[in-house]
């Protein structure tokens, strides 16, 4: 059985650092990386099937593996938080409708100029593969996040502008901050709608 997607993360690392144990938690689903590095930096967590793109270019054999993990399984799309890795999520994304998305924050996939997910630290790769969400809408056309939100009403454009997320000085950081509290990845200000609305 899969782990509650909440909180766990954090409850399960300090368990591992505080017991000095190698526990992996195991995942259902296959996560779909970019790079073998990445794949390295997610195995240090996570027990589960991996599958590494090598970048945009998808194989056709690797592709293989993604339907058919897919169809199985279901799949948890894990690319770094810049615009290559948008870009290969959203082409998995096409072909995976229903795939869950783990991301991470620029900050948190930073060292030095690199960004990416082989540079995050375990407890945030952990957190963000089990706080994976869907992209889906449900049948009232809610967003899993929005309704995760428990909002009563969706942001508006015009709330997304008031609250500084969108056009005018810091908005990008206000953003980025946003977008890490959400687990959604960085995104711009339309984004922010998708995911909210």
């Amino acid at each position: 059985s899969t782990l509650d997607r909440s909180s766990a993360a954090s409850d399960v690392y300090k368990r591992q650092i505080k017991d000095n144990i190698n526990e992996k938690i195991k995942i259902k689903e296959a996560i779909i990386v970019e790079g073998r590095d990445d794949e390295a930096r997610v195995k240090q967590s996570i027990d589960a099937m991996i599958i590494v793109t090598h970048g945009f270019g998808i194989k056709e054999e690797t592709w293989k593996l993604i339907d058919k993990a897919y169809r199985e399984k279901g799949v948890i799309i894990f690319t770094d938080p810049d615009h290559a890795g948008e870009m290969i999520r959203r082409k998995i994304e096409k072909r995976c409708p229903d795939a869950l998305h783990a991301n991470l924050s620029r900050e948190k996939a930073r060292k030095n100029k690199d960004i990416g997910v082989e540079n995050a630290r375990p407890q945030d790769v952990l957190t963000a593969i089990l706080s994976a969400k869907s992209k889906k809408s449900d049948d009232q056309g809610k967003s899993s996040l929005s309704n995760n939100l428990q909002s009563e009403e969706a942001l508006s454009p015009e709330d997304i502008y008031g609250l500084g997320i969108c056009g005018g000085e810091g908005a990008k950081i206000r953003r980025e901050k946003l977008c890490d509290k959400l687990g959604i990845g960085y995104t711009n200000a339309k984004g922010c709608l998708l995911y909210t609305s």
